[in-house]
This record gives structure tokens, C-alpha cells and sequence, in this order.
């Protein structure tokens, strides 16, 4: 997809895409009794060019996960003359974290007091916030990232201690499975946490976003609590190679 068209075509192609997936978003939410605006597309741009991603601003993508940093920080200092709110969704390594700091709005991928810590260390010092998402592994693969749905009740009673993360709600990756109740269960883990959550979580943390399901089970994602939904090849196309080369962890 985009391969051998023009600016303009690339234009027509991802303004086509984008419509065509909120309203697939629009009709979930129609018939699961939620209002459509209650749902976030946050497209993902790892692996497309940046020109690409320039053409994609113009057809209104104003914000981008990513989830390798270095590829993050390169697009978004040759992109900083458009007003991008780049989000970091993969797994981030606490040498990494000076970097994120200085580009990314949001960070999805939160499973570590030690990155905790050094985040906030980092924010501190440059004297603003970031929003950010606790990840969860709600398939219990031990491939993902992600504390089990049983360690994050504990977790989150520590991050009052870090006053500079503006803790925001819930991560996940579903199993990658053509089976949809599996993936169905993965996403019904993740809201059954969520309400226990809002019944015990430390003042101030609210958890209302649940960021889960991508291009292929979004709509699931969304009959089942999602408030985020992170899109990525159904905007753009196929990517080159497996998921699991992008991003360890995947499937």
C-alpha cells in the first residue's frame, strides 16, 4: 500500500483508510450503546517513512505511536515542524528513557517501578508531565511485556510516588489468535481490572482509559470497554515483515 503513487494518491489512500475505520469505530459503538467519541484512534507508524508520515498528518493524524525509541526520536526531529503528539507503545529500557522525555506526550507501556522512577527523575528535571499506561499481559505469554493482571493492584499503589506520570489507564496486547474468544478474554480480563481499579486504586488515579485491540480486533476491543484503539497497517498497509520483528514481544 503506497507503493508507487503519488503525494496526492497517498493522500486520497490514507484519508480513504482513516474513514473507513472510524466508521467501523462509529458503528461499534452505535451497537454496543457507547458514544463513538468515547473511542481514540491512535494510528502506528513504526516502519513507515517519514515522508509518508508527513502526508499522513496532512490526511489528519495528528498523533503517532511508535515503539522503537530511536525510530520515534529520528522521526519526530525530522517531523518537529508539524505539531505531532508522538506516543511510545513499546517496551522502553531505562536507558532509553532520557530520550522519550524529550519528544513523547504519551508513554503506553509502563511495567517497571525502575522506569517509573526514572521517568518521573527525567520529567522533574524538565519540569512538565507525561500521560501514561500501565501495561498488562492479559494473555500470560511469556513472550509479552506487561505485569500479570494479578501483580497490578499492587503496582499501582506506588505510583502516587512519581508525581510527574499522569496515570491515564490500562495497556494491553491480546493473544494473536484467529480464535476471537480467546482474544475476547484477553479484552474482558482487562475490563473486569479496570473496575476493580476504580474501586481501590490510589486518590487521584483514575483508570478510566483501556487502550487495547489493533487493525485486526479493534472492533472486539471495543465491545468490550476499549477507549484506545492502536491502528496501524489497516491505515497503512502491510508491513514488510512479522509483527515479531518489530516489536519483541508480539505474537
Amino acid at each position: 500500500m503506497g507503493e508507487g503513487l503519488t503525494a496526492e494518491q497517498q493522500l486520497e489512500e490514507i484519508r480513504n483508510n482513516l474513514t473507513t475505520i472510524q466508521q467501523k469505530i462509529t458503528d461499534t459503538c452505535i451497537k454496543t450503546g457507547r458514544e463513538p467519541s468515547s473511542v481514540r484512534l491512535l494510528p502506528v507508524t513504526k516502519t513507515v517513512p517519514a515522508e509518508r508520515l508527513r502526508i499522513a498528518y496532512s490526511a489528519g493524524c495528528l498523533e503517532m505511536g511508535e515503539n522503537k525509541v530511536q525510530e520515534a526520536r529520528e522521526k519526530s526531529q525530522i517531523l518537529e515542524d508539524l505539531d505531532i503528539k508522538w506516543c511510545v507503545i513499546g517496551h522502553l529500557q531505562t536507558n532509553k528513557v532520557k530520550y522519550i522525555t524529550r519528544f513523547a506526550h504519551e508513554f503506553q507501556a509502563l511495567d517497571s517501578l525502575k522506569i517509573a522512577a526514572e521517568l518521573d527523575k527525567r520529567l522533574q528535571a524538565a519540569g512538565r508531565g507525561m500521560d501514561v499506561y500501565v501495561q498488562v499481559n492479559s494473555s500470560g505469554e511469556t513472550s509479552k511485556f506487561g505485569l500479570s493482571p494479578d501483580e497490578v493492584e499492587n503496582f499501582v499503589k506506588q505510583l502516587p510516588n512519581y508525581s510527574s506520570l499522569q496515570i491515564k489507564g490500562l495497556m494491553t496486547l491480546a493473544v494473536f489468535s484467529p480464535d476471537l474468544e480467546r482474544v475476547r478474554a484477553c479484552f474482558i480480563r482487562m475490563r473486569e481490572l479496570q473496575e476493580k481499579l476504580r474501586q481501590n486504586a490510589p486518590d487521584g488515579l483514575l483508570f478510566n482509559e483501556l487502550s487495547m485491540g489493533m487493525s485486526g480486533d479493534f472492533e472486539l476491543a471495543i465491545e468490550e470497554g476499549a477507549t484506545v484503539v492502536r491502528v496501524g497497517q489497516a491505515i497503512f498497509g502491510k508491513r514488510p515483515l512479522p509483527d515479531s520483528h518489530y516489536w519483541p514481544g508480539f505474537g
